[in-house]
């Protein structure tokens, strides 16, 4: 179903980027609210962009509740990048977008656990079942299900496997999933479960193990972007270059299912 952009689009893209980026030398720089999952991914990204076209990109990571509700309230950003398509349809149907936006990633999640730790992990989470009879589970972060997509998915995992109710007590909640994962790799829990582009990480890598978690454990995490009605000329052209090849080969790097 996904598949890398055929090279009979590479041309409109690229003109669609040359168009975009002429008399772009005054233009301020480009106000990005991303999901905390993109973080590794969207920083690299930026780099080749600034390098290719002399223009920057600011970047604030959250997640992407947080950020639907701050536009609907008048934020600055001029492009959106959520980690879940239904925020993008909610500002979209408050015509607070210039259209319906585009699916540029597809992500997934993983069980993490930090070395030392007691907890072993295995796709089907019944290392985690175990550990939480024992009694060896005493805090294990995911983000925040009631605004973090990611937090979301890791409760659906959870319910899929029936641990929700008993690892109730042990959660430790990030505000975004970037700062679950930062919670996870601490000597206080024994683990958790974030995105995979962030276990993709080296620095995350080095400090504990990692699996991916099945695909149907769990609603997809469909990500959109899509841009504001305050977008200037700068956003609009990293919103183009966001869909060329050399952006999504970046992206799928980092562990995302790119569609066509």
């Amino acid at each position: 179903m996904y598949k890398t952009t055929s090279n009979l689009i590479k041309p409109l893209l690229l003109a669609g980027l040359l168009c975009f980026s002429q008399g772009l030398s005054a233009a301020g720089t480009a106000i990005v609210a991303a999901a905390s999952d993109l973080q590794f991914a969207l920083e690299e990204v930026a780099q080749q962009f600034t390098k290719e076209t002399g223009l920057t990109v600011k970047f604030s990571f959250g997640s992407s509740g947080n950020f639907a509700r701050q536009i609907m309230q008048g934020a600055p950003y001029g492009l959106f990048m959520s980690a879940d398509e239904k925020y993008v349809s909610e500002l979209a149907k408050q015509h607070l977008t210039v259209d319906e936006g585009r699916l540029y990633g597809i992500g997934r999640l993983v069980l993490y656990a930090p070395k030392g730790s007691s907890l072993k992990v295995d796709s089907e989470m019944q290392g985690l079942v175990q550990a939480l009879k024992n009694g060896q589970i005493k805090r294990f972060a995911i983000a925040n299900p009631e605004h973090a997509p990611y937090g979301r998915a890791a409760k659906a995992a959870l319910i899929s496997v029936g641990l929700w109710d008993s690892i109730q007590p042990h959660l430790v909640l990030g505000e975004n999933v970037a700062q679950a994962a930062q919670f996870a790799m601490s000597d206080s829990t024994q683990g958790g479960i974030f995105a995979y582009s962030f276990a993709l990480s080296p620095k995350i890598k080095a400090q504990g193990n990692y699996v991916l978690l099945p695909e149907n454990s769990h609603p997809p995490l469909r990500q959109k972007m899509v841009l504001t009605k305050k977008a200037d000329a700068t956003a609009k052209a990293f919103y183009t270059y966001l869909q060329a090849p050399k952006a999504k080969d970046i992206f799928r790097r980092y562990g995302f299912a790119v569609p066509q």
